[in-house]
């Protein structure tokens, strides 16, 4: 969900440190993630790979049907699987590669892991034209959407603010 602040590649080949053909290859491995989810039935076709030093360190594809898990996208999980092999919560130095534009879920979840070069190769309308319409959520981010029936309503802040209080007095608490 690139957004302002944002910089957005418009088909241009560029990036991080590694060459055009090396990132053809890992956008390549994604589209294998893909494809292996598509063939075993695992859910839409989304495959993500994550590298680091020019080594893929981490490979998943959409698993929200087999898992019964709507929050199983591709990015997610190879960003799980980076975090478990590296044994930390950043991939400050690891870059992304996926076989679609993200959803605002998983763009969220690659910046909250700080990965800091993400490349993709189908787009968000590409992926509508099959069926994934992630358009209501970019309206509804944007409070521009009026069809849904979801509601956000906010309650007990006072109570709520009393973990934050404690986050805040705690000096082992680590800052992410």
């Amino acid at each position: 969900m690139p957004g302002k602040g944002v910089k957005r590649g418009k088909g241009k080949e560029g990036g991080a440190g590694e060459s055009a053909e090396s990132r053809r290859g890992f956008m390549l491995a994604a589209v294998e993630e893909a494809s292996l989810g598509v063939r075993n039935g695992d859910g839409g076709p989304f495959g993500a790979v994550i590298v680091r030093d020019g080594e893929i360190i981490s490979r998943a594809h959409n698993m929200v049907v087999a898992l019964n898990d709507p929050t199983a996208h591709a990015e997610v999980l190879a960003i799980r699987k980076a975090c478990r092999k590296l044994g930390r919560f950043s991939l400050h130095d690891c870059e992304i590669y996926s076989s679609c534009e993200p959803c605002p879920m998983c763009f969220s979840a690659i910046h909250w892991a700080r990965i800091p070069c993400l490349f993709y190769g189908c787009t968000r309308k590409d992926a509508e034209k099959i069926g994934f319409d992630d358009n209501v959520l970019y309206k509804m981010l944007r409070g521009s959407y009026t069809g849904s029936k979801f509601r956000s309503v906010r309650m007990s802040r006072e109570e709520c603010l009393k973990a934050f209080e404690l986050w805040r007095k705690d000096t082992k608490s680590i800052h992410y």
